[in-house]
């Protein structure tokens, strides 16, 4: 099963690694105990629109940004988990992803690697 809080929280601890800032430095900014922000990064706790909003002020990102790489992320794992079941890539479903590569051993985790970010995103199938 793909949780939308943990990537949710992947994609909010990445915005602010690349901005080279600590937890304490957004949860200061963003108004947040530092240990909830930590439990949202982790995809431990669900965030409400005001906390993400809040978080995105911090990070000064956008939140139709935010949410669309958490769209990006979130196709890349249900084309994971649909090669991982059936063995077969199937084409990807957002034409903004272009071509996607998928290799996968065992079958239960799958990498992808997307050539527009050339980031490659390991998956683990639930």
């Amino acid at each position: 099963m793909i949780l939308l809080r943990r990537l949710l929280g992947d994609v909010l601890r990445r915005q602010r690694q690349r901005q080279g800032r600590t937890l304490r430095e957004v949860s200061s900014s963003a108004r947040v105990s530092l240990g909830y922000l930590s439990e949202v990064e982790r995809g431990q706790k669900e965030a409400s629109s005001e906390l993400l909003s809040a978080i995105c002020d911090a990070l000064d990102v956008r939140m139709s940004e935010l949410m669309r790489e958490v769209s990006d992320e979130l196709a890349l794992a249900e084309l994971a988990q649909s090669a991982a079941a059936t063995d077969a890539v199937p084409t990807p479903v957002r034409p903004m992803l272009g071509s996607v590569s998928v290799t996968g051993v065992p079958p239960e985790r799958v990498t992808i690697k997307a050539p527009a970010t050339a980031e490659a995103v390991d998956v683990v199938a639930a």
